[in-house]
């Protein structure tokens, strides 16, 4: 897990990628960072859902696709990955290292 100074100039970089990120509601918001068709980000989707069903979060999907080809693949090889305003998350992970990122 990452945890550093870094994730804002990240998340800023991301925002500036996908603007409709810039909102208010997002500003909170956990971030999970992949693809369609990627079958690991359906199960790292899979485990956010059952987290919050014990945690209330919120999130939104972020397809990388959709980033400058440079940040696309600065996350195509660790993808899924969670961003929350703090921290970064990549995969494998579980319920237990959700816990770890409030």
């Amino acid at each position: 897990m990452h945890n550093d100074n870094n994730i804002t100039a990240l998340r800023a970089r991301i925002i500036e990628a996908s603007p409709n990120l810039c909102s208010d509601e997002n500003f909170d918001n956990w971030w999970l960072l992949g693809t369609s068709g990627c079958h690991l980000c359906e199960i790292a989707e899979q485990l956010i859902m059952r987290f919050q069903s014990v945690q209330p979060i919120e999130y939104q999907h972020v397809d990388i696709a959709e980033f400058d080809e440079d940040l696309m693949m600065e996350f195509a090889t660790t993808i899924p990955v969670i961003l929350t305003p703090s921290k970064r998350l990549d995969y494998p992970f579980s319920v237990m290292d959700l816990q770890q990122l409030l």
